[in-house]
């Protein structure tokens, strides 16, 4: 059997052969002991060894096709935010329409206004029947460009609302010119007839004899005494006299009589 296995070769399944060197052996009966395998490089399928070619090939280094993702602009960045920050009541807003910041700005507002017509919105983010009329009130500012319509959010300003009287939600007040606060209601989609009757009533243009009077003396009284507010109102010195003053006159002294000699005779 050695005899036979040293003369001949061994094809693998991989259609490779290799060849048996062995010590024969002899008559002492100890058993054939193979010496070493040599491969014949003869097939043309994996000519040399899998290893060796693994081990020798030098493989080309990896491409990504992954292409870096550019990051978002700022002003990008700022519009998604915008959009994800954007709260019911400041959809549907109108060039004409502005959310007050403090009381200081709700007095410029109504003073800057001129002859315009101006309506103050007071309103809750939490108030179901402000929002149901929010949609409403953006028709009415489109259709009307030349009214001024001011937002007042109640959660923020609530201070500045116990100084101006608004108990109720929605209120409106509207302010024109000289005549300052024209009227005042609180209306919701059940009762928008006021608001349409308000805007046929104040909505005619007209020419004001003298500056925009804006909020009245008592309220802005109230709001400069209100400690939660940075507003100071000293009062109406448009109201007081004033006090004319007439130059002082320069008083000439009278000229010296002239002295008379009196001779005596004797």
């Amino acid at each position: 059997m050695a005899d036979v296995m040293a003369r001949s070769g061994v094809i693998t399944s991989c259609g490779r052969r290799f060849t048996v060197c062995s010590h024969r052996g002899g008559g002492d009966g100890k058993p054939f002991v193979p010496g070493s395998l040599r491969f014949s490089s003869g097939s043309d399928f994996l000519g040399s060894s899998l290893a060796e070619k693994m081990s020798s090939a030098k493989s080309p280094p990896l491409k990504s096709s992954l292409q870096p993702v550019a990051a978002p602009s700022q002003q990008t960045q700022r519009t998604l935010g915008f959009v994800k920050a954007m709260k019911w009541w400041e959809k549907g807003i109108q060039p004409n329409m502005k959310e007050i910041e403090s009381a200081e700005d709700l007095v410029e507002s109504l003073t800057g206004a001129g002859d315009k017509l101006v309506i103050v919105d007071f309103f809750s983010p939490g108030c179901a029947g402000c929002r149901a009329l929010h949609p409403k009130i953006c028709q009415f500012a489109e259709t009307n460009p030349d009214v001024l319509f001011l937002q007042i959010n109640y959660e923020k300003h609530k201070s500045m609302c116990y100084s101006l009287n608004v108990h109720v939600l929605p209120f409106f007040r509207f302010y024109r010119g000289a005549q300052g606060r024209l009227c005042s209601f609180s209306c919701t989609n059940a009762t928008i007839k006021k608001f349409k009757d308000a805007m046929a009533k104040h909505g005619t243009e007209r020419c004001s004899l003298g500056p925009a009077k804006g909020l009245e003396e008592s309220e802005l009284l109230a709001l400069g005494a209100n400690k939660d507010l940075a507003f100071t109102y000293e009062g109406g010195s448009a109201d007081k006299p004033e006090t004319i003053t007439e130059p002082s006159k320069e008083l000439t002294p009278p000229a010296p009589k002239p002295s008379i000699a009196v001779t005596a005779w004797r």
